[in-house]
């Protein structure tokens, strides 16, 4: 009795593995988010069940809204950068069986251009994204979190999350997130000075790269770590700037 839902927005290429994973689940929707591509078309060949839906600035909102189109008693968010292994379907199916929480957490393991990262960031990350329907809501505009009622347990086998497959596509949702986060950060009144804007990204390196150990996963955990930090350097020069407008007239001065 368990609903699976993707949102997604111009996934075309990583959509296929991503559904496919999700076959034994009784339900699949797609949250299709203004997509230009296939994903639509794909996802409807893999039987998915597609619903338009904006993001507008919101993954909460489009997470809780994707919680009301489900069928069944229990909800399985999955990315579509992310798949569902065998080993993790079965442990899925068998611990719904006779469900002993309101909520599980699932660990995640990032790869980054086809190398794990065990460390820094990503490396022991734990998701709450199988729950009870009803059991509550998703809160934060970025970085959003699924905050239920109930006590949780948490699964053994993780999700495999295949992100960023080029430092573009990197780059270009650092620019996206940070430009919500900031816009979170305003509309709570967080101050942004220059100190942060130097320090911020610095600490986020040296706290990914060093320790948490990011070094050890090599090229990778030291790109993973710098792009990291840039992203801290864009949220808080961004709500500098929410803070301090530029008015045309000023240009040029």
């Amino acid at each position: 009795m368990l609903s699976a839902i993707v949102i997604a927005k111009n996934e075309q290429d990583q959509l296929t593995r991503c559904l496919s994973s999700l076959k034994f689940a009784d339900e699949i929707i797609v949250i299709d988010n203004n997509s230009t591509d296939r994903t639509a078309k794909i996802a409807k060949d893999l039987k998915a069940k597609v619903i338009k839906f904006s993001l507008q600035g919101d993954y909460s909102r489009i997470r809780n809204f994707a919680l009301q189109q489900a069928s069944y008693p229990w909800v399985l968010f999955v990315d579509a950068d992310e798949v569902v292994s065998s080993e993790l379907s079965e442990e899925i199916k068998s611990e719904l069986s006779k469900p002993a929480f309101s909520g599980y957490f699932l660990p995640r393991l990032d790869f980054l251009w086809g190398q794990p990262l065990l460390h820094g960031d990503t490396g022991n990350i734990k998701l709450l994204r199988l729950a009870k329907k009803d059991a509550g809501f998703w809160r934060g505009k970025v970085h959003e979190t699924w905050q239920i009622t109930g006590p949780t347990g948490q699964l053994s086998h993780p999700l495999q999350h295949y992100p960023h497959p080029s430092l573009y596509e990197f780059l270009t949702s650092l620019n996206q997130y940070s430009d919500i986060r900031a816009s979170e950060l305003f509309e709570k009144q967080t101050s942004a000075n220059i100190i942060k804007i130097v320090l911020y990204p610095v600490g986020k390196f040296i706290n990914l790269w060093l320790l948490k150990r990011g070094f050890l996963d090599g090229t990778a955990g030291f790109v993973h770590a710098m792009s990291m930090a840039f992203y801290s350097y864009l949220v808080q020069a961004k709500l500098y700037f929410l803070h301090h407008p530029i008015r045309i007239h000023e240009i040029g001065k």
